[in-house]
């Protein structure tokens, strides 16, 4: 490495207490494509000598290579370290280096500028406490420049570097620069920025990096990283509540437990009350563990395990908080959001929901609406497309302890995780609670669901049918209820087509209106096996994710799913309603097995085929199946 300090050679002891004691400063750069994000960050690390000798070599060589500035080398060469960033000119991933000066360490985080990263530009936002945003002189505010802004302000960032960069291809022009600086205030004014400074540099010459530009002499600021070195961006800590999220109970012999997490806000003592959530159990702290021995106090950040005086049930998922200001509780929330996949958010559809050191099942059961990038104004959505961002409200599968986001970044956050793929599709922050968690209280019923079964000798199920459109499902739902008529049990059918005549006769096919369709069919199914019946569900239903949400809903012991497997061409062939020959015709949009997909069933309890047999041998195997698994006993 170029730079290296005296005290390395001289007193390593004293050099690291040195660097130990240094303040600490996150950071990002974003803006639109081309504005010299990267470029920005490799002058910051050439400049102060924070590159080694063989990486400095090699940087030259990759510069005559594939670098953009001919003989010169490409800063930019620095960061871009994917071949696919090197060979289109562009960053794609987060880029986290770590530099230091004699006056703070730094990590700074190169988000992309092109809108299809923007995903990855929020993830290198989530952490940070200030963000550099960088602009082109050339072009001013652009598209990028907006979005960039509104999500650093969405995720908490309250400190703003606006780097007019590029001066150098505008004249070094003092009127492009107050003109640009006036176009960006004027749509920042609701952002809740703490701090808004302005810089004019060329970060390829580094003209205002680290050295004041004498091609500005207008400019009387402070360079950007002398401005980067005294910034402060501190938040007041000593307000927050004590918040450990539980990642671990650490429980190595008989005679030590242990509850292990980093400290996500706050302080903790030794000896200071605190109150476990969700239980409400209280103790006191007894020793503040860490593999460097035990601490009297710590603080945000530290990872740390306490253990405590007394013996309380303690899991992970769970939050230990200071007893005067505990987290609050709900499994209702009113949140916004950050859409991260191509497939596109779905109402109605359940998702994994991961707080800090909790994963439930969760559903946006209500898209209020999105953000227009461009003017910041509402626009009634059904769903979210990739980096677009809404506000929603969210139910989980069951209470979590929770923080607002205003009050705290770390647990206020979650992230939805797609069920098939463990894919991260979203991310989002709290808001509130929704008051109607509060007041919605389930009210117990005096007769039972067995109870009203047996009085039908039958057990309740939900016979749910899936398959294509002409497949049969309905002709062998209605022959099983004849069957089971006959045979004196007491059943519903719910039919795809009838439903839709009135409790969602609101709905269309888009895929957000069928996984709405399905959760509200699925609820009135639940409700019926209640009643202790047997209901025929008859509906095409082509997703597995809202499939596998019905069984989750219903229970494994009275979901049956029945896939009714009839191909393509002999659905398409029998055509009794007409609907695929106006489908083909284009007359008819969204239809399953056309230009909207059908996902098969992977593990259903009963195949029928519809070619090999006829509807009233399907529906003889049906009825077989219920009686040889105690169905039509009570």
């Amino acid at each position: 490495m170029s730079h290296q300090d005296e005290l390395i050679s001289k007193d390593i002891i004293a050099y690291l207490q040195a660097q130990e004691n240094k303040s600490f400063l996150r950071f990002i750069t974003c803006g639109s494509v081309d504005d010299g994000k990267s470029t920005l960050i490799g002058r910051l690390l050439f400049d102060s000598k924070m590159i080694y000798e063989d990486q400095l070599s090699s940087i030259e060589q990759d510069s005559k290579r594939v670098g953009t500035q001919g003989d010169n080398i490409d800063l930019a060469l620095l960061v871009d370290g994917l071949a696919a960033e090197r060979e289109q000119g562009i960053t794609i991933d987060v880029a986290y280096r770590y530099f230091s000066t004699d006056k703070r360490k730094f990590i700074v985080a190169d988000t992309p500028g092109h809108e299809q990263y923007t995903r990855n530009m929020a993830t290198g936002a989530s952490t940070a406490d200030l963000a550099v945003i960088l602009i082109d002189a050339r072009h001013g505010v652009m598209p990028q420049t907006r979005r960039h802004s509104f999500i650093t302000s969405l995720l908490g960032i309250r400190h703003i570097v606006v780097a007019i960069n590029k001066m150098d291809l505008v004249g070094f022009s003092q009127t492009r620069f107050e003109k640009t600086k006036q176009d960006y205030l004027s749509f920042t004014t609701k952002f809740g920025f703490k701090t808004i400074d302005f810089i004019p540099m060329s970060a390829l010459d580094g003209d205002n990096v680290l050295h004041q530009s004498k091609r500005m002499p207008w400019f009387d600021g402070l360079p950007l990283l002398p401005f980067l070195e005294q910034v402060s961006v501190t938040r007041d800590k000593s307000k927050a509540g004590f918040r450990l999220p539980v990642q671990w109970v650490n429980r190595p012999n008989l005679d030590f437990r242990g509850f292990a997490g980093t400290i996500a806000a706050g302080q903790i003592k030794r000896g200071d009350d605190i109150i476990a959530i969700p239980s409400g159990k209280r103790s006191k702290v007894s020793r503040i563990v860490t593999m460097d021995g035990d601490l009297e106090e710590a603080g945000a950040d530290q990872a740390v395990t306490l253990t405590l005086e007394d013996e309380i049930d303690i899991s992970r998922g769970d939050f230990l908080c200071s007893v005067r200001d505990p987290a609050a509780q709900s499994d209702q929330f009113a949140a916004h959001l950050i859409w991260m996949s191509d497939k596109p958010l779905l109402p109605g559809r359940q998702y994994f929901i991961k707080t800090t050191n909790n994963t439930v099942s969760g559903t946006i059961t209500d898209l209020k609406y999105k953000i227009n990038i461009n003017d910041f104004s509402h626009e009634a959505a059904k769903t979210l497309a990739l980096n677009e961002v809404g506000v929603c409200n969210l139910s989980l599968g069951k209470p979590i302890a929770f923080d607002a986001y205003k009050d705290n970044r770390k647990t206020g956050s979650f992230i939805i995780i797609d069920r098939q793929t463990n894919g991260t599709v979203g991310a989002g922050m709290i808001d509130f609670s929704l008051r109607r968690a509060d007041n919605v209280v389930w009210q117990q019923l005096e007769i039972s669901r067995k109870e009203r079964a047996s009085a039908k000798h039958q057990k309740p199920a939900v016979l749910w049918f899936t398959g294509l459109s002409g497949s049969g499902k309905s002709t062998i739902a209605n022959l099983v209820e004849k069957r089971l008529y006959d045979l004196g049990r007491h059943t519903y059918i719910l039919d795809g087509d009838n439903v839709r005549h009135g409790l969602n006769k609101d709905l269309g096919f888009t895929d957000a209106d069928r996984v709405e369709n399905i959760r509200r069919v699925a609820e009135v199914a639940k409700l019926m096996t209640e009643a202790g019946l047997l209901i025929m569900v008859s509906f095409i239903s082509p997703f597995r994710n809202e499939r596998q949400m019905a069984r989750a809903l219903i229970g494994d012991d009275a979901f049956i799913e029945i896939y009714v497997d009839t191909p393509l061409e002999i659905a398409e062939s029998r055509d009794v309603k007409g609907l695929y020959k106006k489908a083909r015709a284009g007359e008819i949009k969204n239809f399953t097995g056309i230009d909207s997909a059908y996902e098969a069933p992977q593990n259903p309890e009963l195949v029928v085929n519809t070619v090999k047999n006829s509807a009233a041998q399907s529906a003889e195997l049906i009825v077989n199946y219920l009686a040889s698994h105690g169905y039509l006993e009570g």
